[in-house]
């Protein structure tokens, strides 16, 4: 698979590849409503790094506000719970660095994802599907 750039918001090389960000965005149209839960936001903090390149959630970024969301949700009714939406919503925005997803930034967002499941099944229409979706749009633009 050829090598997707980190690149700064905006400046991303292959305009027609969807990114990290992007994915992130089209998971609060997909499951915008749904809780943010422990998976999510370890397959959000998965994303992160993939996108910055940096191996650790960076603070104040999106990562770390999914955790904090999910620990918060844990206290908090249904109704005052954080949703997905409330997170992503413009998350090309909040990156400090983006690219075009590939099929290993996937992977490791889906590990993430039902590693902290006790299910061991990530969300139908969650953070790991919009990534896996985008990697399948990007690899059949580049064949």
């Amino acid at each position: 698979e050829p090598r997707a750039e980190r690149t700064t918001p905006g400046s991303i090389a292959n305009r027609d590849a969807v990114t990290i960000g992007e994915a992130l965005e089209a998971t609060s149209l997909s499951a915008g409503e749904k809780p943010v839960e422990q998976s999510d936001a370890a397959a959000i903090q998965a994303a992160e790094v993939r996108a910055t390149g940096i191996n650790e959630v960076l603070p104040g970024g999106i990562g770390a506000e999914a955790q904090s969301a999910a620990t918060r949700n844990r206290a908090l009714s249904d109704r005052d719970r954080i949703t997905l939406s409330e997170v992503l919503e413009d998350a090309s925005l909040k990156l400090p660095a983006d690219k075009a997803v590939t099929r290993e930034d996937a992977d490791r967002v889906i590990q993430a994802e039902v590693r902290n499941r006790p299910d061991m099944h990530a969300t139908p229409g969650g953070v790991t599907a919009s990534m896996a979706a985008a990697a399948r749009m990007n690899r059949n633009r580049n064949t």
